[in-house]
């Protein structure tokens, strides 16, 4: 999905830094629509990563209506595959290909020479070409709003967090959810169990059930798959989902979902190619770009609750709310942000520590 290895100042504080490409712009045909082309890291599944992409395809299929053609390819491996899979799709005429995970951005830049005329979105890439832009979200505000929820939905004060590889944003998810939950439990813990993988239903699953034995009664999780979810149901535990609302699923174990709006953006880019307008630059929208959106309560979950997480969404939209800002210690009691300071979003995308409250160390 997305490993933050950005240089400092690689993404603006602003949402949007676009840099004009060095080449004429190409456009579709009078009266022809945008071929738009999407490659997808694991299989569409009822919920998850993938399919919110997929969702985010079919909004632009519906905002452009005759406007648009779009094609997909699902289950493509990182790597020789997913350059293999890039280049047909170009050679097959898509004007603009969305690559939506981190694995892909090497292969799509390496097409993207290939094919000068063809506009590439590296979808938690962060490295950009004249034809190449990057976009991500700032899930980590997600992430504390639903560590709110789950303080005061836990009664053991112990939540669980299966994670996929030890990469900066994976690390910032679990310091807002762990902040989050402290913020109404100061006494609250996260454990954390790492997969080194993004997509193992089976390797997910075991990783819930063992922090279910571990006193958690509420679960987290930074995977492609709803496994950590039906685990969950399964056992009588609560849940947060993340990427896609997954109450169909898991009706009783769900507290809220953190889920990823692509739509929006997805439509913009295709708009733009077929008007002559597209740029590269980088995208890192959060709450307040509508990328990320907190909700899809639980019916467990009492009113104040869902009120209280509401509320400090629209802080976390007007600016109010900052998740990483200090005074911050992490979990081996060494400060990294003073009082009255808050993480830069170079900080933020270079994050190699784990907050006060997280048991557990980073993998290597």
């Amino acid at each position: 999905m997305y490993k933050n290895l950005v240089p400092a100042g690689a993404l603006a504080l602003a949402a949007v830094c676009f840099s004009f490409p060095a080449f004429p712009q190409t456009q579709p045909a009078a009266g022809e629509p945008v071929k738009a082309g999407f490659v997808y890291v694991s299989p569409i599944t009822e919920a998850g990563w993938t399919k919110q992409h997929d969702e985010g395809r079919k909004a632009v299929e519906a905002a452009l209506g005759a406007g648009v053609k779009t094609t997909f390819v699902e289950n493509v491996p990182e790597g020789a595959d997913a350059e293999r899979v890039i280049r047909d799709l170009a050679r097959q005429g898509n004007q603009i290909i969305f690559t939506p995970s981190f694995g892909y951005m090497e292969p799509t830049l390496k097409v993207a020479k290939e094919f000068p005329d063809v506009k590439f979105e590296s979808i938690t890439g962060y490295k950009t070409a004249p034809n190449v832009a990057t976009a991500n979200a700032r899930y980590y505000e997600g992430r504390f709003l639903a560590g709110i929820a789950a303080g005061r939905m836990s009664k053991t004060g112990v939540a669980g967090y299966v994670a996929g590889f030890p990469i900066p944003e994976v690390l910032q998810g679990i310091n807002a959810f762990t902040l989050g939950m402290r913020s109404v439990n100061p006494k609250a813990e996260v454990k954390v169990v790492w997969l080194n993988a993004w997509f193992d239903p089976p390797k997910e699953r075991d990783a819930a059930m063992a922090l279910f034995n571990q006193n958690v009664d509420v679960i987290a999780f930074h995977t492609g798959s709803t496994a950590v979810m039906a685990a969950a149901q399964e056992r009588g535990k609560l849940a947060v989902a993340y990427h896609s609302d997954m109450r169909k699923l898991a009706p009783d174990a769900q507290i809220v979902a953190v889920t990823h709006q692509w739509g929006d953006y997805y439509t913009r880019r295709v708009r733009a190619v077929a008007n002559g307008t597209w740029t590269s630059g980088n995208v890192w929208g959060g709450v307040k770009e509508g990328m990320v959106r907190v909700g899809d309560f639980g019916s467990k979950v009492p009113k104040a609750v869902q009120q209280e997480v509401l509320a400090r969404q629209k802080d976390l939209a007007s600016g109010k709310l900052r998740p990483f800002a200090g005074p911050m210690v992490d979990n081996e009691g060494h400060e990294v942000v003073p009082k009255g300071q808050v993480m830069t979003d170079a900080q933020i995308l270079n994050m190699n520590f784990l907050v006060s409250g997280v048991q557990g160390r980073i993998a290597k």
